[in-house]
């Protein structure tokens, strides 16, 4: 669309390539990296039965309402927010918009991390000099070979997907959705496979998801399952909002909503199979947070016989995950431009690639500086957009003008009770995290300075 809808909107082709596309889309790095070493961190089988409650009655009705905000606009994050009448809407969607300019920049640059180990593996195969964790940016100070590499691979990642982001949604997104999709669930099958094979994997899998007492299940661990289900299926007002306005008034939210939490659910679960048989296996820490993706997993390859190849697949198969959900972020960004400019999409696409590339040069610096990115415009700006969507669909949209999209006057069961937990139950849940969030990683953040 050029401007105000006066180009009809692309829709998906069928409910495929809307699973596999929205899947993709909440997939990302979030279940592939972060669900395990939030799993490792909050001690295992109650974190995964709290994120899968959570899931289904929390995240599922949020999805719901964010699809219902953009395909009740016909446009992105900058537009649906004024369309359902939220006071100073316009001006709430530019500012979610330029925090996922803010946001795409350091999510690139970890999409081109996982690039980087990716081919690592092949080299080492090849017999090459090559250290992976060289890309990584120093704790503190400045690394000039650190950023070289860096911008090399950021670089490779926004080229990609501007390529992709070119040809549409359908050309474009939606079939390359379709290709990455089912080829991550069979690199998943396979390194499960293997993980379960080595000796002494058993006592990984009964950690993970065989062992669960109530007095595991506090409040810590709930509201951080409730975090992370934000996360995870790419909550925030922004992606969600965009592909719900890509979405035919004939398709039924409620059932896409649930194919897409539960294919998001399943590969976060499979992820965790892979990774925590073969850790347990090796004698290794479950715990070791964010260090689980880049460090203690290659670790664990390096101990099997053909581990590079297991390695290869998990970075590849993350990476596809992660660009996937790259593009997403991108298309936010291009939606926001052709839906409110006279910007054609190719201009929309290269300008927004141009933007990303040289702000994502910022943290590439130093991991001190990234984690603050991440803190800012990754936990905080999307548990707020969050909230904002959930306040826009059960507030500020007309009930009927919500349940028109939750699928008319003729919405039965569960499906009525949607726009009572858009107004109560979601609000209160996300407020809950944006609470946690202030209390731990940003009082934290500040007693670091």
């Amino acid at each position: 669309a050029r401007r105000m809808g006066t180009v009809a909107r692309e829709t998906f082709s069928s409910r495929f390539g809307i699973a596999m596309t929205m899947i993709g889309v909440a997939l990302g790095l979030g279940n592939v990296w972060r669900f395990p070493y939030l799993v490792g961190r909050y001690g295992g089988a109650a974190f995964v039965l709290a994120y899968v409650l959570i899931v289904l009655l929390i995240a599922v009705p949020a999805l719901m309402g964010e699809w219902a905000l953009g395909r009740h606009a016909k446009r992105g994050t900058v537009g649906a927010f004024a369309a359902a009448g939220v006071p100073g809407g316009a001006a709430l969607g530019w500012f979610l918009f330029v925090v996922v300019v803010a946001a795409t920049a350091y999510y690139t640059n970890v999409v081109g991390w996982v690039l980087y180990f990716a081919v690592g593996e092949v080299a080492t195969a090849a017999g090459l000099p090559w250290q992976s964790t060289a890309v990584l940016p120093p704790e503190s100070g400045f690394d000039v070979g650190s950023l070289i590499r860096q911008a090399i691979c950021t670089g490779v990642v926004v080229l990609t997907c501007a390529v992709v982001l070119q040809l549409g949604l359908r050309a474009g997104i939606e079939r390359v959705s379709r290709i990455i999709i089912p080829t991550l669930l069979v690199v998943l099958l396979v390194l499960i496979a293997r993980s379960l094979t080595l000796d002494g994997a058993g006592a990984g899998v009964r950690w993970y998801i065989g062992h669960f007492a109530w007095s595991d299940l506090t409040p810590t661990v709930i509201v951080a399952a409730l975090g992370h289900a934000i996360f995870s299926l790419s909550l925030g007002g922004t992606f969600m909002v965009t592909y719900g306005s890509y979405l035919a008034d004939g398709e039924d939210l409620g059932t896409n909503a649930a194919l897409t939490a539960g294919g998001d659910t399943i590969s976060g679960l499979l992820a965790g199979l892979v990774i925590f048989p073969a850790v347990f296996a090796f004698g290794l820490e479950p715990a070791s947070g964010p260090a689980l993706l880049f460090d203690t997993i290659p670790g664990v390859f390096e101990r099997m016989p053909l581990g590079w190849i297991f390695s290869m697949l998990f970075f590849a198969g993350l990476f596809g995950a992660g660009y996937l959900s790259d593009v997403a972020a991108f298309e936010v960004l291009i939606a926001g431009l052709t839906d409110n400019t006279r910007l054609s999409r190719a201009r929309a696409v290269w300008l927004m690639a141009g933007l990303v590339y040289v702000i994502a040069l910022l943290p590439m610096v130093s991991m001190r500086i990234f984690t603050r990115w991440d803190l800012t415009f990754g936990s905080g700006m999307q548990t707020f957009g969050a909230l904002c969507a959930a306040l826009a669909a059960g507030w500020a949209m007309r009930r009927g003008a919500l349940l028109a999209q939750l699928g008319g006057e003729a919405t039965r069961g569960w499906r009525r009770l949607v726009p009572f937990w858009l107004r109560y139950v979601v609000p209160g849940a996300i407020l809950a995290v944006g609470v946690w969030w202030l209390l731990t990683d940003v009082l934290r953040m500040i007693g670091s300075v």
